[in-house]
């Protein structure tokens, strides 16, 4: 890489163009832009690495490229936004795996030449580590994503006690790797060691509590990612992995805050246990429902709405006709808000993405801090397909699943509509007590099709503010 220009050159565009699409991504009216640049960085990074010298099979990474590209291209137009929670998992897997098994390669060639400690065999060891876990622990977190396991943490008797001795375990084989690179047992047991611990490091982590741990497996990712640029000399790794773990952890900190969880138990696996025993089941209670036509009589006559969108809203892909409901209410008048929480859906920013990108001003999606000292003036708050992040429980219960979390606090406002499917419980598996209160009006239905329904009676309305 040293010596030829062309690389370099490639490369400190690459790393220009990574930084530039991390700042504009931070606000949706940049958001493409930021996208289109770390592309275009992205491309350079290829290309320049495809010019060094150390690449001599280009036939076999030309076949390489079109295979991913043919799996890869098609996942991005075919996914639904619901799922990119599960596809971002799935590429951390991938990216981490392929980081590890490169530590593999590079580990026996050291091997091989009979090397004793040195800051490659210590960089080697360190992201193999982190490569291996944080593939397993991605695997899991998309099988939980995708309901293909249970959702609810799973733990058994000494749990902590036996992740400690894998840990450990894990770290004596990696010193003994750095102090000495082979490629036999040790290697095979440090392998195996490091990819269970990522499975026993999400197993105990309840289903509300993935989009932290989503986070901070990007950034376990990254940081694996930088450690192999150390080891191959390689500075556009060093620079993007040390890009992308730590936004990572900066995004994990930010989540942790708005869930109120220990970071310090998120890194290493040990909350969401509380969870094991919730949402078991019930006697039915009785609620209070509206229709398509009382709900858009209660929104029309309302001074002020508070909007709550959730998983729900997504899972209908409903942003467009929410787009419409908001336009309708203001121009009669209603002054209408979205009380925004940092984890609605499944990853953060879901819910600003998607209004976004029904064309809802970004000055109207407001944080959870600043709305929530104005909820008990407003007139309705209308929750759309969200469930968690609007229960009480989380205020008022110390021993529930979700006890401590900050939540939006529809329940203070004078009334309350929500548009759900049913009244299954949310992804942390417990119930919801704001669906039962006096205050509180269910409106069952996909939620497309009853906002579709509010438009158009508040279309063939004639009142007004």
């Amino acid at each position: 890489m040293i010596g030829n220009p062309l690389v370099e050159a490639a490369y400190i565009v690459a790393a220009v163009c990574f930084v530039l699409s991390l700042m504009w991504m931070s606000h949706p009216t940049t958001a493409r832009r930021g996208v289109l640049v770390g592309e275009f960085g992205m491309f350079l990074a290829i290309v320049g690495t495809l010019l060094l010298k150390e690449v001599v099979d280009l036939p076999l990474i030309g076949a390489a490229l079109l295979l991913g590209s043919a799996i890869g291209v098609p996942l991005a137009y075919m996914m639904p936004m619901t799922a990119i929670p599960q596809r971002t998992a799935l590429s951390h897997s991938l990216g981490a795996l392929a980081v590890a098994l490169i530590g593999v390669v590079e580990m026996n060639k050291l091997a091989g030449h009979g090397a004793g400690l040195s800051f490659a065999s210590v960089a080697l060891a360190f992201e193999m580590m982190l490569g291996f876990l944080t593939c397993t622990a991605s695997v899991l977190a998309f099988a939980k994503l995708q309901e293909l396991v249970t959702t609810r943490p799973m733990v058994f008797k000494g749990q902590q006690i036996v992740n400690l001795c894998v840990f450990l375990a894990a770290i004596a084989c990696a010193v003994g790797l750095a102090l000495q690179p082979q490629s036999g047992a040790l290697l095979i047991g440090f392998v195996v060691l490091a990819a269970l611990f990522g499975v026993l490091l999400v197993a105990p982590i309840g289903g509300a509590d993935m989009p932290t741990v989503i986070a901070l497996l990007n950034a376990y990712a990254g940081l694996a990612a930088s450690a192999m640029g150390f080891a191959l000399s390689n500075k556009l790794l060093i620079i993007t992995g040390a890009l992308d773990g730590a936004s990572g952890f900066i995004l994990a900190v930010i989540m942790c805050k708005a869930m109120n969880r220990s970071f310090a138990n998120v890194m290493f696996g040990g909350f969401g246990q509380v969870a094991a025993d919730a949402g078991g089941a019930g006697e039915a209670r009785p609620v209070r429902s509206a229709s398509q036509e009382d709900a858009a009589m209660m929104l029309e006559n309302a001074t002020s709405v508070v909007i709550v969108p959730g998983y729900g809203m997504a899972v209908a892909q409903a942003q467009h006709k929410v787009s419409e409901l908001y336009q309708s209410l203001t121009n009669k008048g209603v002054e209408v808000r979205f009380a925004i929480h940092p984890v609605a859906g499944r990853m953060p920013g879901h819910m600003n993405v998607l209004l976004a990108e029904a064309n809802v001003p970004y000055e109207k999606l407001i944080e959870m801090d600043e709305i929530n000292g104005d909820l008990p003036t407003t007139d309705v708050v209308l929750i759309i397909g969200a469930n968690d992040v609007v229960n009480p429980a989380a205020r008022d219960d110390p021993k529930s699943a979700i006890a401590g979390m900050p939540i939006i606090e529809a329940d203070k406002a004078r009334t309350v509509m929500v548009i759900k499917r049913s009244m299954k419980p949310g992804f942390a598996g417990i119930e919801n007590e704001l669906y039962y209160l006096d205050k509180t009006q269910m409106l069952f239905g996909d939620a497309k099709d009853f906002v579709a329904g509010m438009v158009k009676e508040l279309s063939g309305s004639r009142g007004g503010h």
